[in-house]
């Protein structure tokens, strides 16, 4: 119940739901209550007409049949039968209407309610992933996550909420009709709440397992939709490598183990509203023998007319007990699917600002790695210097790359070039050491503000489902056509951008897929262009580009580092030579730095990766 009821925390303010879906309830309930005691006094009007004994004026009015019988007596008296009969149509007339549009009307609510819990859950979830740090992403499945997102929080929605209307409404309608019950026959009632016990005994054994196959099914559709996305993102390979059959065997296990699970939870969910349909209409057989007895042999008060309504009554008195054991049924899947959603709601980023952090401004002096130590693990905290030397990617790093200078990095695979890039902008944080921007430690200043000083180009160049505008305008609001066009000029993508069907509103697909490589990339740099950092992040920016691509590219990023700070990891001769400083990274340590002269002249690793280059150009 605690995930129950921190699940339904996200309708909150709820008491503006509640109260007036628990009064509307309340009426409609009361109205439609009403509907079956009108019976009685029908039933006298119709085949007791004429010698309809005299009916006293009850000395209260909390006792409904007497009421009525009353008003359908007196009608009776001074209208006739016929008017009696047009009084007791039009009182059910009117009670079925009040019923019916009370119920509308608190439906209405409910559903309100229902989509504003759906909005805040989700938001709140997106919201939470969204402030992730990017390690957590290398750990799960998309899908999964995906998944959590969209489908398990419709579950919650209706599942959840859903048991919330059952619980408000159905409840008080069984005590209605039970206090009605009593009213007719304490003795016919007390002999039927001996049966009920054993009903509810059956559906619970019924619903027993539902909840371990609900979690175990939605952890089957994360699966599923995994495998989708991976299907759908990567289709070239798996044509290219003739695995379209082993995909295809892969994503049915998946569908076939989630529809074997989901068929067993509907067999037991389904199972659960026959069975309590015929303990109902057993129930309802025993009693109506019971009270047939009583009658037949007067040896109780009850009359015909009134047993007539107490069966009537009794019959809708399953609906809802159907109702409830039906929630329960359905509330294990809503609980399922809100302890995964939660549980993306709790995960917590690792790399946070800290209380006291400020805003950072400007750039004006240098940035500065002092004793960096990074090592890939789960967690990452600032105390966990027990990590094992050899595991270390950076070991005892220093470093300072001064204002306005570009910087490459350069080494062999595996050396640690990217994950330098990644501290900086805190995308990972050292387990070691420190680094500083203009004598500030980064940890101290917020993360917002540090990586409003960067602009970061990737080898893989990242675009959205959008126009070619949006992309590099993205992230800022009120940035005019010139100001994107001027962008574009720089990183020499003008030119193409104007070529296309509709200029900069022309829509580059998912993932940029309508446009090639250097396409891709040069918008790219239009973006970064744009929001004129002073500090730039290039990550391999050309290694995927072919030789004219690349030309391009290289000239839109000499644009890009005028008068900036520029950080590059690079491969390419013809993008590191130029470097102010060059740094060689090499087993997580800095092997070598200097000049691109000066490191040919020393005849080290920089010499060997360039000789190494040079003979594989040749």
């Amino acid at each position: 119940m605690k995930t129950y009821f921190r699940l339904l925390s996200f309708a909150k303010p709820i008491g503006k739901f509640a109260f007036p879906y628990f009064i509307l309830t309340l009426f409609s309930v009361i109205f439609n209550t009403l509907n079956l005691a009108l019976l009685a006094p029908l039933l006298k009007t119709i085949f007791n007409p004429a010698t309809a004994e005299v009916v006293n004026k009850p000395a209260n009015w909390w006792d409904p049949l007497k009421d009525f019988n009353y008003f359908a007596y007196t009608a009776n008296q001074h209208y006739g039968a016929l008017g009696a009969l047009k009084f007791v149509c039009a009182a059910i007339v009117v009670s079925v209407l009040l019923s019916n549009l009370f119920r509308y009307f608190s439906q209405r609510i409910m559903e309100n309610l229902r989509i504003y819990t759906l909005l805040n859950l989700r938001k709140t979830v997106f919201n939470n992933v969204m402030n992730l740090h990017l390690g957590y992403f290398s750990n799960e499945r998309k899908g999964d996550i995906l998944s959590k997102i969209s489908a398990d929080v419709q579950v919650v929605q209706f599942s959840v909420t859903g048991t919330l209307q059952v619980a408000f409404k159905e409840p008080f309608q069984l005590l209605t009709y039970l206090v009605f019950l009593f009213v007719i026959s304490v003795k016919l009632t007390l002999f039927s709440m001996l049966i009920i016990p054993v009903s509810a005994f059956v559906i619970s054994r019924i619903v027993k397992r539902l909840k371990e196959q609900a979690t175990e099914s939605q952890q089957t559709y994360g699966n599923m939709i995994s495998n989708l996305d991976e299907a759908l993102s990567g289709i070239k390979i798996i044509k290219a490598f003739n695995a379209v059959s082993f995909i295809k065997n892969r994503f049915d296990h998946e569908n076939r183990q989630y529809s074997r699970i989901t068929r067993s939870m509907a067999k037991r969910q389904q199972m659960a509203s026959p069975v309590s349909e015929f303990l109902g209409v057993l129930m309802v057989s025993g009693i109506v023998l019971y009270g047939g007895s009583l009658i037949i042999n007067h040896t109780g008060t009850l009359s015909a007319d009134n047993f007539i309504v107490y069966i009537a009554m009794f019959s809708q008195i399953m609906r809802p007990a159907k109702a409830i054991s039906d929630s329960f049924s359905n509330i294990h899947s809503g609980i399922a699917a809100g302890e995964r959603v939660l549980a993306l709601i709790d995960e917590k980023p690792l790399i946070t600002d800290a209380p006291d952090a400020v805003a950072i401004t400007d750039f004006t002096k240098s940035v500065r790695f002092e004793n960096v130590s990074f090592a890939y693990k789960n967690k990452v905290t600032a105390d966990e210097s027990d990590t094992e030397p050899d595991k270390y990617v950076l070991k005892n790093l220093n470093l300072e790359i001064p204002k306005g200078k570009t910087v490459a990095l350069v080494g062999p695979s595996g050396g640690g070039k990217s994950t330098l890039m990644d501290l900086l902008p805190r995308f990972s944080e050292p387990q070691l050491g420190t680094i500083y921007i203009d004598d500030k430690d980064i940890k101290s200043v917020t993360s917002e503000s540090l990586r409003a000083l960067m602009g970061i180009v990737n080898q893989e160049s990242i675009l959205f489902n959008d126009t070619i505008f949006n992309n590099i305008a993205f992230g800022k609001t009120g940035v005019s056509q010139e100001q994107v066009e001027a962008a574009a000029r720089i990183a020499n993508a003008h030119n193409f951008i104007m070529e296309t069907d509709k200029g900069y509103q022309t829509n580059t697909g998912d993932r940029g897929t309508k446009l090639s490589g250097g396409q891709r990339q040069r918008i790219c740099i239009a973006r970064a262009v744009l929001n004129n950092p002073p500090i730039m992040l290039l990550d391999e920016a050309t290694s995927a580009l072919d030789t004219e691509s690349e030309k391009l590219v290289q000239e839109a990023l000499n644009n890009l580092m005028k008068n900036r700070t520029s950080l590059i990891i690079a491969h390419r001769l013809s993008t590191i030579q130029n470097a102010d400083l060059i740094i060689v990274l090499d087993n997580g340590k800095v092997a070598e730095q200097g000049t691109h002269q000066e490191l040919i002249n020393n005849n080290g690793v920089y010499k060997r990766l360039i000789d190494m280059q040079t003979f594989n150009a040749d």
